[in-house]
This record gives structure tokens, sequence and C-alpha cells, in this order.
């Protein structure tokens, strides 16, 4: 225990290489570099406040670092999970004496989502009087977890995951401060990369594992998993990613990729998404997008979950694939979907309209005598088992809501539909000549 807190312990391997210049940043060009944003607010030395929104690992932290150094303010940093209201109120008393002798204050807060309403009201005057430049670091949607009135004053900027050129320009300056090169084969390399699953930091910590195992002969995908474990999928079942996964999901079916659709089924699953919830929107997509262009897609959606429900996971997730498969590839209509919102939109514009009387069942004797049921043609009885009668409220036009399309079973539909206007119209032409 005695070397425990030796402050002359070697730093971490992420701490040894955090960029010195916003220009060695990786991946973050497109706000960084001389003609991005960031990088021109940087080159006039007038930094607003902002909100740097990202996944981990993407370099929020280090940029604001570099941003009160850039512009010659003093760093304050502060993790909302570890701070309170006293702490603010410190910074901000500091912030004002600094600002006092001529000093701004860059307060950097991360993880700033988790302050609460009330906390983040509690940035607003020191940061219109300028007393602190505030740069906010997130993983969440700023717009879910964020109140309006600190997003009014803030500029937003979306972080890049880092992509496999921006992982593999951080192993190099990794081998670089090593002084040799990492013992992996070209294969195992490229695995590394994917294990980081696009954070960095993390990558870093991936080197310094392999760095600690004392290897030196070039190891294979196989030895490199056996010696450090991949990164779990970043996936938060109550938080953005979730929405975003079920979206492409439902977007994939919706545009009759099969495989597109098997990916984001699969890496809902990798992320440990309740399949349940999986069986519940594909039934959904089973009546939204598909309907009666095939009515045994909400058949396939139900036995599906039911089969689910019967075998749990893992055997259970094959019934959910072979929905995907059946949804993507099914014959696509929203007809129904449309149909239903405008008869919904009919139904709150026209109020308490009334049947028509002739379609009022009669069962007492004072209904029929005020003309409950009179004049009711009981289409069985009709000539082609069609009456061709009115069934919308009196002084209300007929309206056409379902509009078929002219896929798969709809089809078919869509000439049931032509075949009863034709009559019905026959049938207006002879009421009026009568």
């Amino acid at each position: 225990m005695a070397g425990l807190f030796d402050s002359n312990a070697p730093r971490p391997l992420a701490d040894r290489l955090r960029p010195a210049r916003l220009v060695d940043v990786v991946g973050q060009s497109h706000l960084l570099g001389d003609e991005a944003p960031i990088g021109r607010m940087v080159a006039r030395g007038r930094l607003t406040s902002l909100l740097l929104w990202g996944p981990p690992g993407c370099g929020k932290t280090t940029i604001a670092r570099l941003l009160a150094e850039g512009c010659g303010l003093e760093f304050e940093p502060l993790s909302a999970v570890f701070s309170g209201v006293a702490d603010l109120k410190k910074v901000f008393e500091r912030a004002r004496q600094r600002r006092i002798g001529g000093q701004g204050t860059l307060l950097f807060v991360d993880e700033i989502h988790r302050f609460n309403r009330a906390q983040q009201d509690g940035f607003l005057p020191y940061v219109e009087d300028g007393t602190v430049i505030l740069v906010g670091a997130t993983t969440e949607n700023p717009s879910f977890e964020l109140n309006a009135a600190l997003l009014s004053r803030c500029q937003v900027f979306v972080l890049r995951r880092l992509d496999d050129e921006a992982l593999e320009a951080l192993l190099t300056r990794a081998e670089r401060e090593l002084g040799h090169a990492l013992p992996l084969d070209g294969e195992a390399r490229s695995s590394l990369r994917a294990m980081a699953d696009g954070d960095g930091r993390y990558l870093l910590n991936l080197v310094e594992a392999i760095e600690a195992a004392g290897s030196t002969e070039a190891m294979n995908t196989q030895a490199l998993t056996n010696l450090v474990q991949k990164r779990a999928p970043v996936y938060d079942k109550n938080r953005e990613e979730h929405y975003n996964l079920i979206s492409a999901l439902h977007k994939s079916l919706r545009g009759s990729d099969a495989d597109a659709a098997l990916y984001w089924f699969a890496r809902m699953l990798a992320g440990g998404e309740d399949p349940r919830f999986i069986a519940r929107r594909l039934t959904r997509f089973a009546v939204e997008d598909v309907a009666l262009a095939d009515p045994q897609a909400v058949q396939q959606a139900l036995a599906g979950w039911q089969t689910y429900e019967r075998l749990g996971s893992p055997e259970g997730e094959l019934a959910l694939a072979q929905v995907v498969l059946y949804l993507a590839t099914a014959p696509k209509s929203n007809a129904s979907y449309s149909a239903f919102k405008a008869a919904s939109r009919a139904a709150r514009d026209t109020g308490s309209l009334a049947p028509p009387l002739h379609i009022l069942n009669a069962p007492t004797g004072l209904m029929k005598d005020l003309g409950y049921g009179e004049g009711y043609a009981y289409d069985h009885n009709q000539k082609d088992g069609f009456s061709g009668q009115n069934y919308f409220p009196d002084g209300m036009e007929r309206q056409e809501f379902y509009q078929p399309v002219e896929r798969g079973f709809e089809r078919e539909i869509h000439k049931r539909l032509a075949y009863f206007q034709r009559l019905r119209a026959e049938k207006s032409k002879r009421d009026s000549k009568d």
C-alpha cells in the first residue's frame, strides 16, 4: 500500500495524451477547425456560453479546458454529480472577484443535465451579466434535460462519436508515447478500435491493459478478447438512445430494408432492451404501416410476441426476428392510420351530430312514433346485398376517409370500395328520377 498514493506514480495514459491545443483534438474538426464555429470563436478571442453534447470519451472536458486557455480565462471545473448550490455560490463569488480585477472565468460543468431545474435557473444571472462563461457538458439531449431559459442563453454544439480514423490516430499517439508498437496483428488492432465503440478514453484504457500484460508476441483477436473486455454498447433504456434506436428500427421496416431492420433489432437486444418493448412496437408497426395491405401482418406480430412470452430469451428472440423480416418484406400502407386520423378530426369538428333516424333502433313505442328506424333498408334483403343508404349524420356531407393503396391486399379492397361506390351512385341516380 506504500506506493498507492505516490505522487510520482505514472499518470494515466489518457491524461498524458491530453491535447495541448484545439487542433490536436481528434474527431471534432467540424467544430474546432479554423473555419468551424468554435474555432472561429477562439480565433476572435470572444467566447460565448455553450453546451457540448456528445457521447462519453469524445473530448468534452479537454475542449473546455483548451477553450479557457485559448481565450485567457480562468478555468473553474465542476461536476454536477458531486457539486451543489454551495459549491456554485463559491465559484460565482470567485468569478465576481476576478471580474473586478479584469480576469474572466470559464465555468465548466460536467454532466450539467444532472442539475435540477431550480439549480439550472441559478446560472442565469451570472451567465447574463458575464460573470462566467458557462461551458456545460452532457451526454443527454439538452432539449429534454435542460430548461428553456438556460438553453436560450447557450449555443449547443454536437460532438461526434470518434470514428475509426480518429481512434487509429489515438492509437498512433499512444504508441509514440509508449515508445513501441502495440503487440497486435492487423485484425486485432481493428478489433481493439471496435471494442472502444467510439470512446477515446476507453480505447486508451484498453491500451494500458495491453501494456500491463507485457506481451511481446503479436496477439490475434481471440488473444486480445481474452485479455480485455469489450465495452458494453452505449444504450440507456430510459434515455435518448432508446428512442433513437427504436426509431431506426421502425423506419428501416417502413423502408422495407430487412437487413437494416435486423441490425437495429440486434443492436437493441445487445444494449439490454426488453424484447417485450420491441414486440409491442412491432405490433404497432403492423397496424400502422402495413395494416390491410397484408392483414396477416398483425397476426404475425401477435404470434411472435406470444411465442416470445412462452419461450423467453434467448430462444424467443428468434420469433421476434422472424416478425421483423415479415414486416420488412410485407407490402406497406398507412391508409388505415390516415383514415382513422381523418375520421377523428371530423368527429371533433362535427361535435354532437346525431345519427340519422333510419339507422336507429326503436325498442319503445314512443321511439317508433318519433320515426326511429323508419325507412331502414336491411342490406341482406336488397339487390347485391347493398342498400346504399346514408349512414352519416343528417346535414353532414359524405366523407371518404379511407383511401386504400394499390399494393398488397389493399388492391383488392380498392376494387371493393369502387364497386360499392358505383352501386351507391346508381341508387342515387334512381332516387333522383323517382
